[in-house]
């Protein structure tokens, strides 16, 4: 079969690989119909070195099972199912407590030897892990489906961990795919002020579309002063960080309001942060995030796009075959595209 391999930073490939077999009772084997890139697939397409052997791409996938182990239960043969970027087993303390990423049989696709840029696709834990679409779902709900792997439920996760609500004022930094998802479930949960920090204006106008009443262009000290004329001085109840690097968490810090929350879902590309008086401990501010919990929330989300209420598939801009997922990443990389949409 075909599969996404990077070799070095910027050296994308689709070669072919064995097709993946059931290791374990609980895997399923799945033919994948849709994936993605995604914007924290471009960290290692800048920063890879040298890897002869390559490391497999991917984490977002809805697909056709083909194949299940004997212990596998909730799945069957022909379903559609979405995948998420971790696999879980769904019934761990960890996983009861919501912290699927945490699950302890659990791991990530992105770099392991099955990941979701390729045509079929090995799922641990498959029945922790794999939410059946209902039969018959439209066609054109697929993309929309597709950021419940991953992308919207990020910005959902961001907003649910930042404690967004009905009458907080939120700041989105980033205008990515995951910020305006971060818009999207912002507006979802009732936030009345809803700022985006973005520069790319078919980014911010989406992100108007999603909800954002602000757009702010300004970066670094401009930025903090125009995110505080328009919360009156105060700063933002809620900061959602969805770009993952040290300047974008220097703004989060900077128009924070006291006592009020950053939330980071942008994964850090930086190892030490300041926590001190003149970042968070002055503030009395509270830091939380981390690697979205996707999978605890699927089930939540499933209706909202089946009924049409949400239609986070709008982040998707480009459409590519497989064979074409190196120009996915050039795309991406140089903000001709948002999200690129990748059909095996």
């Amino acid at each position: 079969m075909r599969a996404t391999l990077m070799y070095n930073a910027g050296d994308v490939r689709v070669v072919d690989v064995p097709e993946p077999s059931i290791q374990n009772p609980t895997d399923a084997i799945i033919r994948v119909t849709y994936a993605c890139v995604c914007g924290s697939d471009l960290h290692p397409y800048h920063s890879l070195e040298e890897t002869p052997d390559g490391r497999r791409m991917g984490h977002e996938a809805i697909g056709v099972v083909e194949q299940i182990g004997d212990d596998v239960a909730r799945i069957a043969v022909g379903d559609t199912v979405i995948v998420p970027f971790a696999w879980c087993d769904n019934t761990c303390v960890y996983c009861r407590d919501g912290v699927t990423t945490s699950c302890v049989h659990g791991g990530f696709f992105d770099g392991a030897s099955s990941a979701t840029q390729a045509e079929k696709l090995l799922v641990p834990q498959a029945d922790g892990t794999a939410v059946v679409i209902p039969a018959g779902t439209d066609e054109a709900l697929m993309p929309s489906l597709l950021t419940l792997s991953d992308v919207y439920l990020t910005g959902y996760h961001a907003a649910h961990k930042g404690g967004v609500e009905a009458g907080k004022t939120v700041v989105v930094i980033g205008d990515g795919a995951v910020g305006l998802s971060a818009i999207l479930a912002s507006r979802q949960l009732g936030a009345e002020m809803i700022i985006l920090m973005g520069r790319h204006k078919a980014r911010t106008d989406l992100g108007r579309e999603f909800g954002a009443t602000h757009v702010v262009a300004e970066r670094g000290d401009a930025g903090i002063q125009k995110v505080l004329e328009f919360t009156g001085g105060e700063g933002a109840h809620v900061v959602l960080e969805a770009v993952g690097h040290m300047p974008a968490y220097e703004q989060a810090y900077g128009i924070v309001r006291p006592g009020g929350t950053i939330s980071r879902v942008g994964v850090p590309q930086y190892e030490n942060a300041p926590v001190g008086f003149a970042s968070l401990f002055g503030k009395n501010a509270t830091l939380t995030g981390g690697p979205a919990t996707i999978r605890a929330y699927i089930e939540a989300a499933l209706p909202q796009v089946l009924d049409g209420t949400i239609a986070p598939g709008k982040v998707f801009d480009r459409e590519l075959p497989l064979s074409q997922i190196a120009e996915a990443y050039r795309l991406m990389d140089s903000r001709e595209a948002l999200k690129v949409l990748i059909r095996p």
